[in-house]
């Protein structure tokens, strides 16, 4: 056993048990005339009762009690003594006992083995480092009356492996409170327990045992198991720590580390055979016998021709197997190569087809701004092949008639794409109001952590979805006169309990006296065509109304805040072309720009006045070569830096709107990708190509050998110019690597000839 070691005890995971111990001695015997087992057993049987903390905490509920077993204790102890041997004067003072404090007012059981030779001092000390709580503070009481620190266990009336209770409180509960000791949670059982053995028929002994802490883990070596009982007993080398073998000075080493090379090598082993033939005395039976007879005799040069033609058979056949296999997948190759053709060509197809369709449904229901420069643009070049036409056929006055009348046209034409607008422009506004207030009706939504959307609605969101539903049947047209009575009525009902309910203001009274006045009015009979002024006040005042964050608090989302004027006077600058003074962001600057010119109203204006030009196409190709660096290089920034204006110079000016290897110049098609794919893009490292030749152009590894000298040079001196223009813009310069082109680039850009110059 080893040195007394504490554990506490927690109510939680102590149980009061019953243990019942088998001890079996068993014998086999083996009869050498019996083929069955003979076991002689004999079985001597005790009782042991484990009497942990929670046990003692409910036992000992009053004073009484505990003297009482105290009395019981000293008893067994006697009696426990008279069957051992005297133990001398020295052997009591090292003796355990077994002490179990109770922590006031938590009453919590504290059980450890502590030698009774100790004073309470060292008992006082040995707590204040688990409860960490000074010894001074520490207070110990036994029935309810101070032990002093000098008094050791033996004084008090503890006999060896006995058992005492004391309190533990502390003298000062608020600085120093009695925190119950957490358990091991490694360890299911304690330390220290007392077992309660049962001597002889009315005698018990209480011993205390320490039980002692595996630290590794032992060979399993084995046991018996009863054959009626079925109960197993394991060898007592399972129970104990086997013993440490003893150093030896000689350091020693194993065979078993040596180097070993293994060899396999197959042997055939001779077979003998015999034959037995007919003789006297024993008869062989020649019923199965079979008559061989030699056949013709072949030669080597025979046998090696017969084998040499075989193989040259079958070398012809799989050869033909070979070539007709090759032959098929040939010929599968260029079918699917003819299919892919065809595909790719129907598919070419069906987009200009349907880019077309795009852009006549574009002219004719126009409804964003870029559908309305496209119409402008179309205009234009309409403009510029009539007057050409003009001038060819026609001169004189007839010439100033027929420009007078195309004049007339375009300004009908012009009248008829601004009705169009304000169509379109009343359409997006409703479309634009309708979403604002699905916006604000829509319901709360999170994912959760198995991807289900959970949606829920607050008083806010159906406030708002109530207001919803009233506007979109206040502005519906459709309604008899009996249905748009019950709307209005609906709707002054609404207004007025919400201005009862919170505050009145000129708005609601507004709307009432609006609402009033088209009941009065519809119960005149006045027609629908009449009253579409009227009502579409109402819509608009009620519109208003929904706006309030103080009739719809569920608005105030998403309405936009009102900036400081003191902070707009920081970035206003002020327009030359309507002379008014508008926010920075209102004005389209370019890369290039030093200065702030028109803004972007007065650009549209301008745009569709005179220049009426469509940046639809730059914009696609813009977008599409910032899809594909996003891919390649997130990290890359100069593609963000371009705008449009910037993107068409580099397309019609350098490139020449067209592909620089086949030519093509239709815009729909042409693309901007990396010249060189390990860098990232910029303008001084692009190429203008069609998508299939994109395509084909960023799988190649060496663009050296795929091009030939003089595309090669034609695209450096595009680059050479891309560079020189950008690197005035000052975001771009950061990113140019070399800002100058060195004289030894430049013998690669150009071809000439030597200038000679003769002097006199």
């Amino acid at each position: 056993m080893s040195e007394p070691e504490s554990e506490t005890v927690s109510p939680e995971a102590s149980f009061g048990a019953m243990l019942q111990v088998t001890q079996t001695e068993t014998q086999v015997r083996e009869d050498d005339d019996d083929d069955g087992d003979g076991d002689a057993e004999s079985t001597h049987e005790f009782k042991v009762d484990v009497c942990t903390a929670t046990d003692m905490l409910l036992k000992e509920e009053n004073i009484k009690e505990l003297h009482k077993d105290q009395r019981d204790q000293d008893d067994i102890n006697k009696q426990g003594s008279e069957s051992n041997q005297t133990l001398s004067s020295s052997d009591v003072g090292s003796s355990t006992a077994t002490v179990k404090i109770l922590l006031m007012p938590e009453r919590h059981m504290i059980t450890v083995a502590f030698t009774i030779g100790l004073t309470i001092l060292d008992l006082k000390k040995h707590f204040s480092l688990d409860l960490r709580v000074p010894s001074d503070i520490i207070q110990i009481t036994l029935d309810d009356k101070s032990v002093d620190d000098d008094q050791t266990l033996i004084d008090i009336g503890v006999q060896p492996h006995g058992m005492i209770q004391f309190e533990m409180s502390s003298l000062d509960p608020e600085n120093y409170p009695m925190r119950p000791v957490k358990p091991q949670q490694e360890y299911n059982m304690p330390d220290v327990i007392t077992v309660r053995v049962q001597t002889d028929t009315d005698s018990y002994q209480d011993v205390v045992v320490e039980i002692e802490r595996a630290t590794r883990g032992k060979a399993f070596l084995g046991g018996y198991r009863h054959k009626v009982t079925k109960t197993e007993f394991h060898h007592a080398a399972v129970q104990t720590m086997p013993k440490k073998r003893p150093d030896r000075d000689t350091e020693m080493f194993s065979r078993d580390t040596q180097t070993v090379e293994l060899k396999n090598q197959a042997q055939q082993c001779s077979k003998n055979a015999s034959t037995q033939m007919t003789k006297i005395g024993c008869y062989v039976s020649n019923m199965e016998d079979k008559l061989i007879t030699p056949g013709t005799y072949i030669t080597a040069e025979e046998y090696h021709s017969k084998r040499l033609r075989a193989v040259i058979t079958l070398q012809s056949y799989v050869r033909r197997w070979l070539a007709k296999c090759f032959t098929d997948s040939l010929r599968q190759a260029k079918e699917q190569r003819l299919a892919w053709l065809e595909n790719e060509r129907r598919r070419k197809k069906e987009e200009k087809e349907q880019q077309i369709r795009d852009e006549y449904h574009r002219r004719m229901n126009p409804e964003s701004k870029a559908d309305f420069d496209l119409l402008y643009n179309a205009l234009k070049k309409w403009r510029m092949e009539e007057v050409e036409r003009i001038n060819v056929t026609v001169s004189g006055a007839e010439r100033k008639a027929a420009l007078c009348a195309l004049l007339e046209q375009e300004t009908q034409f012009i009248s008829s794409i601004e009705r169009h607008r304000m169509a379109a422009g009343t359409r997006n506004q409703d479309k634009a109001i309708q979403a604002f207030l699905n916006k604000c009706a829509e319901p709360k939504k999170w994912r959760a952590f198995d991807g289900k959307v959970t949606q829920m609605d607050t008083q806010f969101t159906i406030r708002a979805k109530e207001l919803r539903d009233l506007y979109s049947s206040i502005t519906r047209a459709q309604f008899t006169k009996d249905e748009r009575l019950d709307v209005l009525l609906t709707l002054k009902h609404t207004v007025k309990a919400s201005s009862r309910s919170e505050h009145k203001c000129k708005l609601t009274q507004d709307i009432v006296d609006l609402i009033d006045r088209e009941v009065d009015l519809l119960m005149r009979g006045v027609k629908k065509s009449n009253l579409e002024g009227l009502r579409k006040r109402i819509a608009t005042l009620f519109l208003q109304y929904i706006k309030t964050p103080a009739f719809n608090p569920q608005v105030s989302k998403f309405l936009q805040v009102p900036q400081d004027p003191a902070d707009l006077k920081k970035n206003i600058y002020l327009c030359r072309g309507c002379n008014e003074y508008q926010s920075s962001t209102d004005f389209a600057l370019k890369t290039n720009a030093s200065a702030v010119g028109l803004c972007g109203r007065c650009l549209d204006l301008d745009n569709e006045a005179r220049r009426r030009e469509d940046f639809s196409l730059y914009k696609n190709i813009l977008r599409c070569l910032r899809e594909s660096e996003a891919e390649c290089s997130p990290e890359a920034k100069i593609t963000y830096l371009l705008q449009e204006q910037d993107l068409r110079y580099l397309v019609d000016v350098l490139w020449g709107s067209q592909s620089a290897l086949s030519g093509w110049k239709d815009l729909h098609d042409l693309l901007l990708v990396r010249w060189e794919k390990h860098l990232d893009w910029s303008p001084w490292n692009c190429i203008l190509l069609t998508k299939d030749e994109a395509a084909a152009h960023l799988k190649l590894e060496n663009i050296e050998k795929a091009y030939d000298v003089v595309v090669i040079r034609n695209v450096k001196q595009k680059h050479a110019l891309a560079r020189k223009y950008f690197s005035q813009i000052p975001a771009m310069a950061e990113c140019l690597h070399d800002t100058e082109i060195q004289p030894a680039a430049l013998s690669n850009l150009l071809v000439s000839k030597p200038i000679t110059k003769e002097t006199k």
